[in-house]
């Protein structure tokens, strides 16, 4: 179910059926030209938001920097400091990520909900089950689901109290089933738009295996607004995950649809490499359309009628088909090129 509530974020609403896609600098906040280099290169890649570390007032520069440098919504990433968070509106920062409870009482609380006010900033509030209140682990005695969402309930009618309502919600957890009833209690019980992820995932093959099964269990189910892989690698790889999670759910219409076969005993072609050099061709092709590479030109054609065109090789030969329908047999050599240039005249 989409968020009742709507929040924009510079020049994106959050809560209007569209997924955004989001990930994080993870270069120094002191290395300017490192963070902008890599924030330009994220945008390259379709990231929609990117969010960046305010340690300490010195980053509050970068955030300056990087409003000059990129054109997608930035977010200042606050923890305990509540004067980083002011200095980051001032600084023209087009959402805010804070712990409410994190950065002090209730008179520090305000003045940020206030100057986020003054400037039509979001907040959104990130729990996570490394970050719950005391009182709230205490009454469970781990960070279940239901103490993860009371502690998301807890910060809302924090800034609610200031009549506050521009606000995101993130409920993580590195436990994947945790992450999930999580997000399907706050969907019931929250009105405003979610951001979903698994914390501390992993490295790159195992982040991504969890963040399939977390964000994409969640956005089947038609929860979720906003989304981050988030990977122990580079964040550009965070980009091109989700992209590809939309992708396998069908809620990402941008880009190719790649499908090919497992092989088996009736392959005569190598496949395995035709398949990544054609995957690896396609990278950065922004049709919508699906490719598909299959092994045997016998099946091939028919398993994948759908593809809006595709390969199958045989023993030093192949096809190529359009909807189930093979219109040129070409040799071996010649596949990946052939291939390509009917594409172009798609």
């Amino acid at each position: 179910m989409s968020a009742k509530k709507q929040v924009r974020v510079k020049n994106l609403t959050l809560g209007d059926g569209n997924i955004y896609v989001q990930s994080m600098l993870n270069v120094k906040s002191t290395d300017i030209e490192g963070s902008i280099n890599q924030a330009i290169e994220l945008q390259k890649a379709g990231c929609d938001i990117v969010r960046a570390a305010v340690p300490d007032m010195k980053a509050v520069e970068l955030i300056e920097k990087l409003k000059e440098n990129i054109s997608i919504p930035l977010v200042a990433d606050i923890h305990f400091d509540y004067r980083l968070a002011l200095a980051c509106a001032d600084a023209g920062v087009d959402k805010i990520r804070i712990n409410p409870g994190n950065i002090g009482d209730e008179s520090k609380i305000k003045q940020v909900v206030d100057k986020c006010k003054q400037k039509n900033i979001p907040i959104r509030i990130g729990v996570n089950s490394g970050s719950l209140e005391k009182h709230i682990l205490k009454k469970y005695s781990a960070p279940t689901p239901e103490a993860l969402l009371e502690s998301a309930l807890y910060h809302i009618r924090l800034l609610e109290k200031f009549d506050f309502d521009d606000i995101v919600v993130s409920i993580k957890s590195s436990d994947v089933k945790t992450m999930i009833s999580a997000y399907e209690l706050a969907s019931q019980k929250c009105d405003y738009p979610l951001h979903l992820g698994v914390t501390e995932a992993g490295t790159e093959r195992m982040g991504l295996i969890k963040s399939s099964i977390g964000i994409g269990s969640l956005l089947a189910k038609e929860i979720g607004d906003t989304i981050r892989v988030s990977l122990t690698a580079d964040p550009v790889k965070e980009i091109y995950a989700a992209k590809d999670i939309l992708k396998a759910l069908g809620l990402h219409k941008s880009g190719v649809e790649f499908v090919s076969c497992p092989t088996c005993g009736r392959t005569r072609i190598d496949l395995i490499s035709l398949a990544n050099k054609v995957e690896n061709a396609l990278a950065d092709c922004q049709k919508n359309i699906k490719v598909a590479v299959m092994g045997c030109v016998v099946n091939g054609p028919g398993e994948a009628k759908e593809a809006d065109i595709g390969i199958a090789g045989g023993d030093g030969c192949a096809v190529i088909f359009k909807k189930g329908e093979v219109i040129k047999k070409v040799s071996e050599d010649e596949i990946v090129t052939e291939l390509l240039e009917e594409i172009k005249k798609l």
